[in-house]
């Protein structure tokens, strides 16, 4: 693979360090990466407009997406952007109501868009153009509008937290509509409430289907796999124990497997924060001493437990890390 892409925000110099993030970041950006060189370049930079943003000081990122084919699926707290690639150009935009705190979209295998709306701890699926077709309470089977109200605009509103569940990233599995879940430390089948991959260590984000396997990234910096016919959990790696036992990787957000053992691997710096048990994990590793390692992206070798590349992109004015894309696979790789 020659060129990866990142996906994140700029932080905004002008806060105070104990912001919170809906007012950290000013700008959303895509970076493009030439994994031959490690030279990284700003491919696209963007800002939600006021009439989508809670307030003229609300943060603006992109949190995780896909890339299939030449199509970029990006969305911000409040949007769903579609982009042509190379020249980035805005194919589709859709902003609903129930938008808050969006962290993923997907486009399903039926042409449809599914978008984890991790400040109503729901996943909806709606079409291109934003009609909304189903929604599921990742919680339970209880209705999902219980505890929120179709009548308020949640695009205007900072945040909901503390989440009751804060899903992160939707796949599909067999036909069935998958999620993360942090807060429970597992990841659900929404449309089958039988199935579930139970990953308890830690917190998940990612949750990628590829060559056989669901690769989950958990926030404290393991990479836990799971086989995807029978969910069984298969390999669990702490990528600490590769990179220097010194340093504070940061949350680990983004994984993008280019064969079965070796991904790139997304991390963003440790900063504080009002919600402190989000970060419980940073005070089960941290040690007087340590490093707090910038934001960057590491491709692992997780069979022989090695970091082949690293890369910093707080140099390209990135500070924030969700996603890492890339649509070309290593030779002799498989699907």
């Amino acid at each position: 693979m020659s060129t990866l892409y990142v996906l994140g925000g700029r932080q905004n110099r002008g806060v105070f360090k104990n912001s919170e993030e809906w007012n950290l970041y000013e700008s959303a950006l895509v970076l493009g990466i030439d994994t031959a060189t490690g030279a990284v370049s700003k491919c696209f930079e963007y800002q939600t407009p006021p009439e989508t943003k809670a307030s003229k000081d609300a943060s603006v990122l992109f949190k995780s997406g896909t890339l299939v084919g030449d199509k970029l699926y990006l969305c911000t707290s409040t949007e769903v952007l579609v982009l042509q690639l190379p020249d980035f150009r805005v194919l589709n935009y859709v902003s609903l109501p129930c938008f808050n705190d969006l962290h993923h979209v997907t486009p399903a295998r039926d042409g449809t868009l599914l978008a984890a709306v991790t400040g109503l701890d729901m996943v909806v699926r709606l079409t291109p153009e934003g009609e909304l077709l189903e929604e599921w309470n990742v919680l339970g089977d209880e209705p999902p509008w219980v505890r929120f109200s179709r009548a308020v605009d949640y695009r205007k509103i900072e945040s909901t937290k503390p989440h009751q569940s804060h899903p992160n990233f939707v796949f599909e599995l067999d036909g069935q509509v998958w999620v993360t879940r942090m807060v429970q430390r597992d990841a659900v089948c929404l449309t089958d409430r039988r199935r579930k991959v139970d990953i308890s260590v830690e917190g998940p984000h990612d949750g990628l289907v590829r060559f056989g396997k669901v690769y989950f990234t958990l926030v404290d910096g393991h990479v836990l796999t799971a086989t995807s016919d029978n969910l069984r959990v298969e390999q669990l790696i702490d990528l600490k124990t590769i990179d220097n036992p010194n340093s504070l990787l940061g949350w680990c957000r983004g994984i993008l497997p280019l064969t079965p053992s070796r991904c790139w691997v997304g991390f963003t710096r440790v900063r504080q924060t009002r919600f402190h048990e989000n970060i419980l994990w940073v005070r089960r590793v941290w040690k007087a001493g340590m490093l707090v390692e910038p934001s960057h992206v590491s491709l692992y070798d997780l069979a022989t437990r090695e970091r082949l590349q690293r890369v910093n992109v707080e140099s390209a004015g990135m500070n924030a890390v969700f996603s890492i894309l890339g649509s070309t696979l290593l030779p002799g790789a498989e699907e």
